[in-house]
């Protein structure tokens, strides 16, 4: 026999999925300087190991030292990219160009120098 659709073979019992606990400084626009922190240690800790396996392939020209370089390199550019977007998020008049409205500074080719 099989089970009742209306009432389940779960009948009685809770099915619902518990909610995970939300982290606020996870979400866009809190703790930014935090979130750039950790990605500027990422990038200095990046840079060291590139520095360090770069120059050790140099001196015993192995493979995967050159391979670990090439993988610090281009993670110390990602994090970049990381560090420029929180702090940019820290600062939002530089994300921004200053737009002037018009009519709010004369344009200088057609401003008339009076003699």
């Amino acid at each position: 026999m099989s089970p009742d659709l209306a009432t389940g073979p779960f009948h009685g019992v809770s099915t619902t999925i518990p909610t995970k606990p939300s982290l606020a400084f996870l979400d866009s626009g809190n703790c930014e300087p935090l979130k750039a922190t950790f990605h500027g240690v990422a990038l200095v800790l990046a840079a060291v190991m590139g520095a360090y396996n770069l120059a050790a392939w140099v001196r015993r020209r192995q493979s995967h030292l050159a391979i670990n370089a090439t993988v610090y390199i281009a993670a110390v550019f990602w994090e970049r990219q990381h560090v420029t977007h929180h702090l940019l998020d820290c600062f939002p008049s530089a994300s921004r160009p200053a737009v002037e409205t018009a009519g709010s500074a004369p344009d200088s080719a057609t401003e008339v120098k009076a003699a």
